[in-house]
């Protein structure tokens, strides 16, 4: 299952580089406006624990930990709705991913040029704001303008339907209010899905400090959270620096490192779970002597479904899930344990899957 995660800002307030820390990439980072033109994409791995441990007690030929992907998104500027800066071609990379990862300045330093030539968070993030919703205005008065007309002269259901929800979200927008804090209901959130307004997807902000304030008081972080605080998204201080450092050690080096900072994990594996609880994701395996991999999921996902995501033939002749939960493991010292323990469960189609399940599919196609 992939998952794509777009980094965005104004110029300047740390992206670019941030992105080469997380990736290992050596994409531009310049100190001016725009000096990343195109959506660069990078993959990093999911950092997991249980997968050490899965491999110690299976010792396979390899270990594939799942994947989350990054775009790195040119800098926004005032007017962006209207085509000014990179305008309509920042705001359609915005589109096409699942989640926004906004990265907000919050630290001062006279030789870094802001954009707007004063480090405001709350200004910062506003404009970015107001620019999404500026776009999704125009989307929406587009739609109500063609299915206004149908809706009120046929009085046809779905197109009756359409005009409701979009009319609420229209005035929830002309309010300032980001389509994703409405409540909707399953046929109201299923038309709303085919339109990807950029404020229905859920954002999590990055808050980059220096070097010298980790574990800090700083007033510009407390200012993002309490912007979060009422948008009800969370916000995970990071300096791009540290990153950047930590992105070329071994992991031993970096456990040293972080301990050295008084910090128990790095900014992107704090990011990387963040963005997995935002998007209701969860994390099940298959273990054995050739391999051990892990695979993402969506919450509330059936055992088919999550068969599905290894192979359609799985899904298609689906016939059972042998399950054991990954605590079950480590309690039992194994599978041959589990088994002998009780713990091993024969799942069929209704099952719903949860985080941490060790997985054999039986499927007959």
């Amino acid at each position: 299952m992939s998952l794509t995660a777009g980094i965005v800002g104004l110029p300047n307030v740390g992206k670019s580089t941030l992105f080469n820390a997380i990736t290992k990439k050596n994409i531009l980072a310049a100190n001016y406006p725009f000096a990343t033109i195109d959506p660069n994409v990078g993959i990093v791995t999911v950092p997991d624990e249980r997968l050490g441990v899965l491999e110690e007690m299976y010792l396979p030929e390899d270990v594939i930990p799942t994947s989350f992907e990054f775009r790195d998104i040119a800098g926004l500027v005032k007017g962006a709705s209207l085509g000014e800066g990179l305008g309509n071609k920042f705001l359609s990379h915005i589109r096409e991913v699942d989640a926004i990862c906004e990265v907000v300045r919050c630290f001062d330093d006279d030789e870094i040029i802001h954009v707007e030539n004063s480090v405001d968070p709350k200004r910062d993030i506003e404009i970015i704001n107001l620019e999404l919703t500026l776009a999704d205005l125009e989307v929406v008065d587009n739609r109500l303008g063609k299915v206004e007309k149908k809706a009120l002269t046929t009085k046809d259901k779905e197109s009756l339907a359409e005009l409701n929800i979009l009319t609420k979200v229209k005035d929830a927008l002309l309010k300032g209010i980001p389509a994703r804090r409405l409540e909707y209901t399953n046929e109201e959130a299923l038309i709303m899905k085919s339109f990807h307004l950029l404020t229905m997807k859920p954002v999590i902000y990055l808050a980059n400090i220096r070097e010298t304030d980790i574990n800090k008081p700083n007033m510009y972080v407390d200012i993002v959270k309490d912007l979060a605080r009422v948008d009800g998204s969370e916000v995970i201080e990071m300096c791009a620096k540290i990153e950047s450092e930590l992105s070329e050690l071994n992991d031993d080096d970096k456990a040293v490192f972080l301990h050295e900072l008084g910090i128990k994990e790095s900014g992107l594996d704090r990011l990387i779970k963040a963005t997995y609880n935002l998007l209701g994701l969860s994390t099940f395996f298959t273990c054995g002597p050739k391999e051990v991999k892990a695979w993402t999921f969506k919450k509330g996902t059936k055992a088919p479904a999550c068969a599905g995501i290894i192979h359609s033939d799985f899904e298609r002749g689906f016939i059972r899930a042998e399950v054991i939960s990954y605590e079950d493991l480590i309690a039992c010292g194994g599978e041959k344990g589990a088994r002998e323990k009780g713990r091993m469960r024969l799942e069929g189609k209704e099952y719903i899957m949860q985080d941490g399940d060790i997985c054999h599919f039986r499927f007959n196609v």
